[in-house]
């Protein structure tokens, strides 16, 4: 592998399976624009990512979880994504990162190349998983001090996500989509999401909702403060493009959320 990647990605295998990414834009409904697009995983023909992931397993993450880095920002500077101030957000695998400053030196070596702002990148990694919470907070600490995003996708639907946040504060967390599904229609889903915003709040941190379906979902989170959304409501993934989000949505989202 290239001298640029670490020790933990030289020691595994290489994956061997090609592929690509879609994007998926993140809506910033206050401001009625897009805040970022996330990359995910498919096939090279578009397909889902089932297949390919089925295909990780330990001794080629590492090297899996490089080469995402690389296809997602190869392909957002292809689009030109950060031209209009727009984030990328990569996900990335806690368990595959050996050391955070090692092996960072690929992804910003292929920044360089493709002339992507470092400033206009978010990492964000799941916690269904089980991680080793000082490892991920040398990670987080790490990639911030670098002058990247981090957030924390799936949050309440991982192992560890009120000790994580207790221990370290991302600068965004991803709410999991099963809090935000039918959310208008839920007294409890309410409840427990105003609560995490107002937490979120006092520790400076951003709420994002995923999975948004419906107009009265939409609804009910503006409501809730949480200004940033993503979903099929706004837009389904783009496979090698950005997906463009509505002018009716995007106008229908920048009314003034309820405080």
């Amino acid at each position: 592998m290239s001298r640029l990647t670490c020790d933990g990605c030289r020691d595994g295998t290489a994956f061997a399976m090609p592929f690509s990414m879609a994007f998926q834009p993140i809506v910033d409904v206050e401001a009625g624009r897009v805040y970022a697009h996330e990359a995910l995983v498919r096939g090279v023909d578009g397909a889902g990512a089932g297949t390919v992931l089925a295909a990780v397993d330990a001794g080629n993450r590492y090297s899996f979880d490089q080469a995402c880095r690389v296809r997602a920002i190869e392909l957002a500077a292809d689009l030109a994504m950060a031209s209009e101030g727009a984030f990328l957000s990569i996900n990335f695998l806690p368990n595959a990162v050996y050391e955070p400053s090692a092996c960072i030196r690929l992804t910003l070596a292929t920044a360089k190349r493709t002339n992507f702002p470092l400033d206009r990148l978010i990492f964000e990694f799941t916690e269904n998983e089980k991680l080793d919470p000082d490892h991920v907070q040398r990670i987080v600490t790490t990639y911030k001090s670098m002058g990247f995003k981090t957030a924390i996708d799936d949050f309440g639907a991982g192992y560890a996500g009120l000790n994580l946040l207790a221990r370290f504060q991302p600068d965004i967390i991803k709410l999991d989509m099963d809090l935000v599904r039918g959310i208008d229609a839920s007294r409890s889903r309410r409840v427990v999401v105003k609560a995490v915003v107002e937490m979120c709040d006092d520790l400076g941190v951003a709420v994002l909702a995923e999975g948004i379906e419906t107009p009265g979902e939409h609804r009910a989170l503006c409501d809730l403060g949480i200004r940033l959304q993503q979903g099929y409501w706004f837009a389904k993934p783009s496979f090698e493009a950005l997906a463009a989000v509505p002018a009716d949505r995007l106008a229908a989202s920048a009314h003034p959320i309820a405080a």
